[in-house]
């Protein structure tokens, strides 16, 4: 498998934390980031499970609150503490130049510390779970269980070359500070559609729509994503650093996305050979969204099995 050295990571990765301190984010912006998240936890003593917490991750252009839902049905079921992050650059978490996955795994590892937590289940979707990938490469001691859904250390899935199209219009896209939210969603959506014929998607890009004091804006560092796209998000790297990691590994695909292929199987388990594969039926690329009590089964079932 192809190895990229990333030198400018490499080079720079010694400066994240000095005397245990987070470095001002703007230093650079190779520090890690304190991630906004939600924390999801049992307030009844005899349903608190002292198994490991479980910390989720959102995709490219999501936030924390895409997993809400779905991660007040996991603590309830589980009784484990469950954390959904905003990403940096995502949500409510801090804006940086940089982006890419040896960072946003720093991140997750300030986030264990911050938090006084030695070792979690990691749960990414699509660029969240090329994150938790690589804090399971870095620092395998951290990770209890690790769930990947739907992408892959390898490969590129054909949908994503569209995304820096959408990046750009979104960039440009000024709306009347003189629209109510309602207005604004529907005066967007219109600019979009050309370009984002799927209405799913729409709204999803949608609920980044903000309103502030100066007007509205992407609550997305959109500059700094299009900056990085190609690449430090579209492709995963493979660090001189890195070793295989021999911890459970479960990789959760949808059925109709090409974001994790079967016949990427092979090379995934050179990275992760203790990896199980499963592809939901009749799910997309949001799997999570598409079909909630699907996975939420199989998630159980691979988390206590």
């Amino acid at each position: 498998m192809k190895r990229s050295n990333l030198s400018w990571w490499m080079e720079r990765r010694d400066l994240s934390v000095v005397d245990g301190k987070q470095r001002p984010v703007d230093d650079g912006c190779y520090a890690p980031v304190s991630m906004a998240y939600t924390s999801l936890q049992q307030t009844v003593p005899e349903k608190i499970s002292k198994e490991p917490p479980i910390i989720i991750m959102h995709g490219l252009m999501g936030s924390k609150t895409n997993w809400k839902s779905l991660g007040k049905v996991i603590n309830a079921k589980t009784g484990r503490h469950v954390y959904t992050v905003d990403a940096r650059n995502h949500g409510d978490s801090p804006h940086t130049s940089q982006h890419c996955y040896p960072l946003l795994a720093e991140d997750i590892l300030f986030f264990l510390d911050e938090h006084r937590i030695p070792k979690a289940v990691l749960v990414g979707h699509s660029m969240g779970g090329r994150a938790v990938m690589s804090v399971a490469l870095k620092k395998p001691s951290v990770v209890d269980k690790l769930f990947v859904l739907d992408v892959s250390p390898v490969g590129t899935s054909r949908d994503i070359s569209s995304l820096p199209r959408f990046l750009e219009i979104m960039r440009r896209i000024e709306v009347p500070p003189h629209l109510n939210m309602q207005e604004a969603r529907k005066y967007t959506d219109e600019i979009l559609k050309p370009a984002v014929p799927a209405l799913n998607l729409r709204q999803f890009l949608l609920t980044n729509l903000i309103s502030t004091e100066e007007g509205y804006k992407w609550r997305l560092n959109i500059e700094s994503i299009a900056k990085n796209f190609n690449p430090f998000i579209s492709t995963f790297p493979i660090l001189d650093e890195y070793r295989a990691y021999e911890g459970e590994t479960a990789f959760i695909g949808g059925e109709l996305s090409d974001y994790l292929r079967k016949e990427d199987e092979e090379a995934i388990l050179e990275l992760f050979p203790q990896s199980s594969f499963h592809y939901i039926e009749g799910a997309g690329h949001w799997l999570h969204a598409d079909k909630p009590n699907e996975f939420l089964e199989l998630f159980f079932s691979l988390l206590n099995s």
